[in-house]
């Protein structure tokens, strides 16, 4: 396919892929159980947080995330005592453990108070081109607080040379118009022109496959590369290709 072709291909499968029926087996089901952009913008953080592995899997830990906050986030982030948070420390998904919750809850709080939100905590440069220093930033008000060490890795950094890819993901969730109702675009200090697409090994190797990506790790080198092509096919929506990009690679098995 020359680039018209690629384009016309993959503008049709953000198309078809982005659909309510995709809230059935995906994560974001979770916060699209909430009204409250604080409750959304939580559940969204948290459950993007562990979102690695079977997707069944996350559902049932996110689920149980909810349980332990009384399915009111954003009450309980900012009205729990030490006591409320002790039965936490049970909690288990993957590498994310009790230990790591706590402090979660502990720092949106801290962010809420002291940061005006995650809205705000998210945007420091609200103009930039891109979400690569906000989202450093983030982290580092993020860990203001004491904190294990064990826990910094549960928030990615794209200039320690990762690709982010949970919080891409959450971001293009809280950004992105909800008129297909699929996202939630709650957020309005940031625009879709700054979202990079979620890069995992189904995005990435899809985007190999077409030739819009050629480096071989899924690292921050390659999300910029795939960030500099995507924007070409979509300077104002990059990150809707990321529907064509996971749908073809989990629903069609495109490679």
């Amino acid at each position: 396919m020359n680039k018209k072709e690629l384009k016309s291909f993959l503008d049709e499968k953000a198309r078809a892929f982005e659909y309510p029926q995709f809230l059935e087996q995906d994560p974001i089901q979770i916060p699209h159980r909430f009204d409250k952009k604080e409750d959304i913008e939580i559940a969204g953080f948290l459950i993007a947080t562990i979102a690695w592995g079977n997707r069944v899997s996350i559902i049932k830990s996110g689920n149980r995330m909810m349980d332990f906050m009384d399915n009111d986030p954003f009450a309980f982030i900012m009205e729990h005592k030490e006591t409320d948070l002790k039965s936490l420390s049970t909690f288990v998904h993957r590498t994310f453990n009790g230990i790591d919750f706590i402090y979660f809850i502990k720092a949106l709080r801290n962010i809420y108070t002291k940061h005006k939100g995650l809205e705000y905590a998210f945007s420091t440069h609200k103009k930039a081109p891109d979400m690569y220093e906000n989202i450093h930033l983030f982290k580092k008000t993020f860990f203001e607080l004491a904190h294990e060490k064990r826990t910094e890795k549960h928030v990615s950094d794209p200039l320690n040379g990762s690709a982010v890819k949970r919080l891409n993901m959450y971001l293009r969730w809280m950004v992105r118009p909800s008129v297909m109702g699929v996202d939630f675009g709650v957020w309005n200090r940031l625009n879709t022109s700054q979202l990079s697409c979620p890069l995992d090994v189904h995005s990435g190797n899809v985007a190999r496959s077409l030739g819009i990506l050629n480096r071989k790790q899924n690292d921050f080198k390659a999300l910029v590369q795939l960030d500099t092509a995507l924007r070409k096919f979509d300077p104002t929506d990059p990150v809707k290709y990321d529907f064509a990009l996971f749908g073809l690679g989990v629903y069609e098995g495109f490679k």
